[in-house]
């Protein structure tokens, strides 16, 4: 089985660092796919821009496996402390340039080892995971075909949990995550000067009993085995104290792990909305900006990967877990070709990682990302062996 070096250790830290200053957003990563494409073309790769991330391959003929790894951060201010930190306003508090990093040294390790490939590899850096675009403009672009992908897997770093142990993998049988829906309401009331509140209409005062309404709905209407969250992150309206406020934005995470309890909330969050407008004479606009159904893992790989993991790493190290709430668009490759997501422990609690993922000062263990890499490589080494007739 594949081991990491201490040198090609170095060099996958020293990447993730690299990358972890280059933070940048969604799908504009000018810095990163230049990063990204020099370090393949160094290791021996032909690169090429495909749907505003980057694909190559290694290998030739039978099966194709594909390894995916997401690139873009977030739009916070980093206050990790670290040394490396990213100063542009964004923030890799999501841990995709771990992702990056760990992936791009399978690569490196893959091409070295390409006569002994039993098909071939295909390679996934995809942008603009975080507003659930990314995965989708790959695919509608072509990264399951030419060579046509027969199965694919990725990789998320997990840190903050009591679990995350690093270097643990963490694998969930059937649905990996909650499908997640991105709503805007716009409540429309009439401005009034702040002594004479009976000419307007308060668009702040209906709002708020929007979200008061709202957070009554997976409590009394979803039943209370099923893991739903109505969450508003953001809202903002009015101009100044002395004015009623005619405009009043809010935006709503919806989570669920069901289709069918994603479709009942997303229509009760409309009916809501502008029930309670009409009540007080305002109205209200709903938007459905994004959104992503559950990730449901392939269970009869999932079986595969775990007997593969455990061929080299120790047993307490691959554990079985319950289904997180977060939110994966690895979904649109999942729902096209059997596809495995895994979790890898990149920071416990227990040993002060306490900022978990999302966090402007969460922090990773690079310790685990060296085995990371050896799962991508031997996991994609293994099911090619097993499935190359």
């Amino acid at each position: 089985m594949f081991h990491v070096s201490e040198e090609l250790k170095n060099e996958i830290i020293a990447n993730r660092r690299a990358l972890h200053q280059r933070a940048e957003i969604a799908f504009d990563l000018p810095q990163t796919r230049a990063f990204v494409t020099e370090k393949l073309r160094e290791y021996g790769y032909e690169p090429q821009e495909m749907g505003g991330g980057i694909t190559c391959t290694v290998g030739k003929g039978g099966k194709t496996i594909l390894m995916r790894a997401d690139m873009d951060a977030l739009p916070m201010k980093e206050e990790s402390g670290l040394d490396f930190a990213c100063t542009s306003g964004n923030c890799h508090s999501c841990g995709h340039d771990c992702h990056t990093a760990m992936l791009l040294g399978a690569a490196k390790a893959l091409k070295e080892m390409e006569g002994e490939l039993k098909g071939t590899v295909k390679f996934m850096f995809q942008p603009a995971e975080e507003v659930l675009g990314g995965a989708a403009a790959m695919v509608e672009a072509g990264i399951l075909e030419n060579p046509k992908v027969d199965a694919a897997f990725g990789l998320h770093v997990s840190v903050g949990r009591e679990d995350s142990y690093p270097g643990t993998v963490l694998c969930t049988h059937g649905t990996m995550n909650n499908s997640g829906d991105a709503i805007k309401i716009t409540v429309r009331g009439k401005d009034a000067h702040g002594s004479q509140p009976q000419l307007g209409i308060d668009s702040i005062s209906i709002a708020s009993r929007i979200v008061i309404a709202l957070e009554e709905l997976t409590s009394k209407e979803i039943p209370t085995n099923e893991d739903s969250v109505v969450l508003v992150g953001k809202i903002t309206g009015g101009t100044t104290c002395n004015t009623v406020a005619g405009v009043t934005e809010m935006e709503i995470s919806v989570r669920t792990q069901g289709h069918e309890e994603r479709a009942y909330l997303k229509r009760r969050v409309k009916e809501i909305a502008e029930g309670i407008a009409a009540t007080f004479r305002a109205t209200a606009e709903v938007e459905y900006q994004y959104g992503m159904p559950p990730l449901v893992n392939d269970e009869a790989m999932m079986n595969e990967f775990l007997g593969y993991m455990r061929e080299f790493l120790p047993e307490d190290q691959v554990r079985e877990v319950p289904k997180e709430g977060g939110c994966e668009d690895f979904t649109v490759v999942s729902e096209k070709v059997p596809a495995v997501f895994l979790m890898l422990g990149a920071g416990d609690r227990g040993s002060g990682h306490v900022h978990a993922m999302h966090h402007p000062a969460m922090q990773v263990d690079e310790s685990a990302l060296p085995v990371g890499t050896e799962i991508y490589v031997n996991c994609a080494m293994r099911w090619l062996e097993e499935h190359e007739k």
